[in-house]
């Protein structure tokens, strides 16, 4: 495993993006939008990742929570993977008492990624950037 990386839902990620940016300083790397991305139909205007680099080991990836009934300020953790053998393990285990929320699949961004809420809720990214 590479790093564990926060990743922030908000409301309106654009202005938490913008009030972090104040407090923290860093850098804005990344920015996607759901506009003409598949799978965010209906989702128009929306941020879908943005990372703030705060400095080399503090980064934070922020994104428009989705749906009706999504909270502001809900986290899930991103674990960046060294291998595929390590994000199949990772994802046989942890969806086995859990719930899978993005199958483990292949990215329009390079990756091979999952998403999982594991037996006590907490939600882990599973990201590995295919070479």
């Amino acid at each position: 495993m590479k790093k564990i990386i926060p990743n922030i839902n908000f409301k309106n990620c654009k202005e938490a993006l913008d009030y972090y940016k104040e407090i923290f300083g860093g850098e804005i790397k990344n920015l996607q939008k759901s506009d003409n991305t598949p799978g965010f139909e209906g989702q128009e205007g929306k941020i879908i990742h943005v990372e703030l680099h705060i400095n080399d080991q503090c980064i934070l990836y922020l994104v428009d929570a989705m749906g009706d009934s999504a909270e502001s300020g809900n986290m899930d953790l991103i674990l960046e993977l060294d291998s595929e053998e390590e994000i199949n393990k990772l994802y046989k285990a942890l969806s086995k008492d859990g719930t899978i929320k993005f199958e483990l699949q292949k990215t329009f961004w390079g990756a091979q990624h999952a998403i999982i809420t594991d037996c006590f809720g907490v939600t882990w990214g599973l990201n590995y950037m295919l070479q």
